[in-house]
């Protein structure tokens, strides 16, 4: 069903909102709409905007609990927005020095690393740099070269005599090496290992000693500073866990009042004729809940708290929130899929659980099958939280009752005897038994739609629809025909037929100028030549009439699924070799596995075909507005 709302206003001085959210609305579920849209033909009102004062804060906050590492959630006690903000800031402010020195030991660290990465290629040249700096004769260039540039450069190495390389590490795509050359020829040398696309790698101007002690060095340097990191870290942990409690609530604190700050985006000011401002609060909350916040505000002398029912002359459309049993929440799915009905319109979560699990049972009645959903959809649901296997574990125990009727229990037919019908053995009155089942299913439909139609007032569609008055009289009288003369009874008179029958067509090709009429709609006639609407309006009721036909026929698939069940284990009988009184059970299970998974599947998908095109269509339109609460309750 759907919850019934109450739309509020709540009004108060401008600097008292947060109070407000704080201590009332925060602790109900509360759908808001933007005061400035409902409200905005006032001369007097304008937006809502402040910047968020505490979101800083509650940054500073959050980065306070990391240090807190398997606190408890919420401690008991309380503290004032000031409070919260002084316990806050001052922590903040005792491990402060402390965070900047682990920014400085992170940057060092970086510069480290960075130093490393250009040591370590040339780690295999046992020689000082320092010393190298010393020479004056002879110049040298630290570098890589790609792998089949050096084998070519291995040839020019060998018959030149200005050159010496010296060979550092290498990987699969480079060598890393430093080549040596006389300071006169060194020009002459750079061309040429340019050419060999050489690339020049600049040594730091500090480095002393050679490249694997500089590389040993920079290691030890870089564990030193991640201990001293780590011992500032287990300074700053200590400082906040002696504050733990009062951190603790103060974030909450902060974070509440930081959360419920958003409210002014849906809230709107407006300035009394004394020059003080107020703040403006429109919203729907359920019908109870709505109750206990007016009594808990009653009190309040800076609040000004109004409720309004749902009215059809509200200018706001009503949010929808659904309230089913727990049973039947996992259907809710199916009907939010379609779409949430209206406020005003009937919520079909019941429909669809009974039907769509009786068809689902019907098309698919197996006894050990069945079981195999229930429990496995149950433990799904359970351990998952998923709805769609909630679903199946209710399709299941339709399942297991109709596999009873059937006398089917994995696909063994004369396990036990059929309480009612052997699909394989009656073939035709299965496939007559399911166009007559959906025949009611369609009449229910239309049922539904009359009470639609009556809740939202539209007595056009009420009367004169194809699934309302005159679709349920015509449609109905017909299939009270089929019945009697399947059954062998007589008919009625024709003219009893032809007026049944006709009048509620003649009303259907008019449903349009008909229900401008009694709706007082002008002008009674859509916009073109009368002719040319009854062209369109004839072609409209064949279809009307056609798709009474098609529909009907549509549930045949519900019979034939039940005889394709039956169909398919008999084929993994036959393959496992029953017949021949010692089966394969390897293909027994394999089989079950198979139909169950495949058929099931198939068939779930047919019956919600079913709900959404033959019957959804008929009588709901599911355009409603979801409820969309501002903050969900704290869970304690």
């Amino acid at each position: 069903m759907v919850e019934k709302m109450k739309l509020l206003h709540i009004t108060g001085p401008k600097d008292d909102i947060d109070r407000v959210m704080k201590q009332y609305i925060s602790r109900y579920e509360i759908h808001f709409e933007n005061a400035m849209t409902s409200l905005g033909n006032l001369s007097s009102i304008s937006p809502f905007v402040e910047t968020n004062v505490y979101k800083e804060t509650w940054q500073e906050g959050q980065k306070l609990k990391t240090y807190l590492q398997g606190a408890k959630p919420y401690y008991e006690g309380e503290c004032t927005i000031q409070e919260a903000d002084e316990i806050i800031r001052g922590v903040s402010a005792m491990i402060a020095e402390k965070i900047e020195k682990q920014k400085q030991l992170e940057e060092e660290n970086q510069m480290v690393k960075n130093r490393m990465a250009e040591i370590a290629p040339f780690i295999g040249l046992d020689f000082e740099v320092g010393k190298l700096r010393e020479f004056h004769f002879i110049d040298y260039r630290f570098g890589r070269i790609t792998l089949e540039n050096y084998h070519k450069l291995q040839e020019y190495i060998y018959k030149n005599p200005y050159t010496l390389f010296y060979e550092c590490n290498s990987d699969q795509k480079y060598v890393w090496a430093v080549y040596f050359a006389p300071h006169v020829h060194m020009a002459e040398q750079e061309a040429v290992y340019a050419s060999f696309h050489f690339e020049d790698i600049p040594i730091p101007e500090d480095f002393e000693g050679t490249p694997g002690e500089a590389f040993a060095q920079e290691a030890q340097q870089l564990e030193q500073n991640k201990t001293e990191w780590k011992r500032l870290q287990q300074e700053i942990q200590e400082t906040v866990k002696q504050q733990e409690k009062e951190i603790c609530l103060a974030c909450e604190m902060m974070e509440s009042y930081c959360q419920n700050f958003e409210i002014r985006k849906y809230a709107a000011c407006i300035r009394e004729q004394d020059g003080e401002e107020s703040y403006i609060l429109y919203g729907w909350m359920a019908e109870k809940d709505a109750v206990k916040l007016e009594q808990e505000m009653e009190q309040d002398e800076k609040i000004h708290l109004v409720e309004e029912d749902v009215d059809e002359d509200l200018s706001v459309v009503p949010p929808t929130r659904l309230k089913n049993p727990k049973l039947l929440k996992p259907f809710e799915m199916f009907v939010e899929m379609y779409g949430l009905p209206a406020y005003n319109e009937m919520d079909p979560t019941v429909f669809i659980a009974l039907t769509y699990t009786l068809m689902f049972g019907i098309m698919f009645g197996d006894v050990g099958q069945g079981l195999v959903l229930v429990l496995g959809g149950f433990l799904l649901y359970r351990i998952k939280g998923m709805r769609l296997a909630g679903i199946i574990s209710f399709a299941g125990i339709w399942s297991v009752f109709f596999g009873f009727m059937y006398g089917s229990v994995f696909g063994f037919e004369e396990l036990l005897p059929a309480i009612w019908i052997k699909p394989m053995d009656n073939i035709m009155n299965v496939l007559m038994m399911a166009i007559g089942f959906g025949a009611l299913l369609i009449l229910i439909a239309m049922v539904l739609n009359i009470i639609n139609s009556i809740r939202s007032k539209e007595y056009g569609r009420l009367i004169f629809n194809q699934s309302g008055l005159a679709g349920l009289i015509c449609y109905g009288f017909v299939a009270v025909c089929v019945v009697l003369f399947a059954t062998g009874h007589g008919l009625p008179a024709t003219i009893i037929i032809g007026v049944a029958v006709g009048v509620p067509l003649i009303a259907i090709l008019l449903k349009e100028p008909l229900s401008h009429l009694i709706e007082k709609k002008r002008p009674v006639f859509p916009d073109g030549s009368k002719a040319m609407f009854l062209v369109e309006a004839l072609v409209e009721c064949f279809d009307v009439v056609l798709s009474y036909a098609t529909n009907t026929i549509s549930f045949v698939r519900v019979g034939a699924f039940a005889l394709s069940h039956a169909g398919m284990m008999g084929v993994v009988m036959t393959l496992a070799g029953m017949e021949k009184g010692n089966p394969n059970w390897v293909i027994i299970v394999l089989g079950n596995i198979l139909v169950a998974g495949l058929e099931g599947l198939v068939v779930g998908i047919q019956v919600l075909r079913l709900e959404y095109y033959e019957m959804f269509s008929r009588f709901y339109k599911g355009n409603g507005k979801p409820f969309v609460a501002f903050k969900k309750n704290k869970q304690q």
